[in-house]
């Protein structure tokens, strides 16, 4: 897969947190420590939900789908906000990303 995956490919790709990544969920906010780099990054209450759906193996598509009919959104609208939130975690080496048809990462 490459380095920046396409919305459609990463809404179908699994998703996974690497052994270098911890994280605590708090009532309103997740912290999320990237033990290589000794960051903590803060994540809203939401996108601490999406965090959670993906490390227990759903599709980041899946997750969206949850999170939509939880909260009475579009639901291409979240998806857009989770394809940007994975993006960003990507980048800060806080989830490790496969292809919807790879075996995982």
């Amino acid at each position: 897969m490459p380095d920046t995956p396409s919305p459609d490919d990463l809404l179908d790709a699994h998703v996974r947190l690497p052994p270098h990544v911890v994280h605590r969920s708090f009532v309103s906010e997740t912290v999320v420590l990237n033990l290589k780099t000794g960051k903590y990054h803060g994540l809203n209450t939401t996108a601490g939900e999406i965090l959670e759906g993906l490390e227990r193996g759903s599709t980041p598509r899946e997750v969206a789908a949850a999170i939509a009919q939880e909260y009475g959104r579009d639901e291409n609208e979240v998806q857009a906000d989770v394809v940007e939130l994975c993006r960003g975690l990507l980048e800060r080496q806080l989830i490790d990303v496969a292809g919807a048809g790879d075996d995982g990462p």
